[in-house]
């Protein structure tokens, strides 16, 4: 598990958590997360329980979404049945643990430690583009978080060395904004281009007005050993990936 230094605040419990130390074997070697991958079901629920106990929270108040790369944002305050299919969530809920899980997009936390309000966001970059860290600035606020209180860290995300996108994806980040040219450069592959994914997410959250925007400059891509990576596991033809979490919680 990392810990950030910044998110390290009275009565909140968080962590990057690693692919190090769980039950599951194989490609999900070991601390895999996804409920939704093909891991054994019961491997994740053990991985998922040694995270909550990490967190000091019970087994089935560690809540994460059914991610669909979008802006939709939920407030928790307790178990779910059903995992709701936004990419984010806020609670100010103490003894409930909110997470997210990635293999090479950004995991950002957050947090107001004077409102005591927590948040988790999944940021691939069709949500941030489509505007999920407002949608889940505006949901803490809601709950009483101001955001030039706020910070706001992101997690271990795939790096620009390692991240090469296809000819007609800028499209969509230029239209009506040549500025965001500055996240992509060429690629040894003509027409291709290395996005700068982090950067881009670090920016984006920025330019709320959050009190502390903070990067781990940490590569899913680059560290087999630490993490899962969904563009190395398709490098290599596997056929499936771990998740990891990224978690975080109000003490009671």
């Amino acid at each position: 598990m990392i810990e950030a230094e910044d998110l390290t605040l009275p009565g909140i419990a968080h962590g990057f958590f690693t692919r190090e130390g769980g039950f599951s074997s194989g490609l999900f070697a070991s601390l895999n997360a996804g409920l939704g991958s093909g891991d054994d079901l019961e491997h994740v629920r053990q991985n998922r329980a040694l995270v909550s106990a990490r967190l000091g929270v019970a087994a089935e108040k560690l809540v994460t979404p059914y991610q669909v790369h979008g802006n939709e944002v939920a407030v928790v305050s307790g178990p779910v049945l059903e995992r709701p299919r936004v990419d984010g969530l806020v609670t100010a809920t103490p003894g409930v643990a909110i997470g997210v899980l990635t293999a090479d997009c950004g995991p950002v936390l957050f947090a107001d430690a004077e409102a005591r309000v927590v948040g988790a966001c999944h940021a691939g970059w069709k949500g941030a583009l489509s505007g999920v860290f407002r949608s889940t600035v505006e949901v803490m606020e809601s709950l009483g978080a101001r955001r030039d209180r706020m910070v706001a860290v992101l997690g271990p995300t795939i790096s620009q060395a390692n991240y090469e996108v296809g000819p007609d994806f800028p499209n969509p980040f230029l239209e009506g904004n040549a500025g965001r040219a500055q996240y992509f450069t060429p690629s040894i592959k003509e027409g291709h281009h290395m996005f700068d994914l982090p950067r881009f997410l670090v920016d984006e959250m920025k330019a709320l007005g959050l009190g502390l925007v903070r990067d781990l400059a940490l590569c899913t891509y680059e560290n087999e050993e630490w993490f899962y990576s969904y563009r190395r596991a398709t490098h290599r033809k596997e056929n499936d990936y771990g998740r990891l979490i990224s978690a975080i919680a109000l003490q009671g």
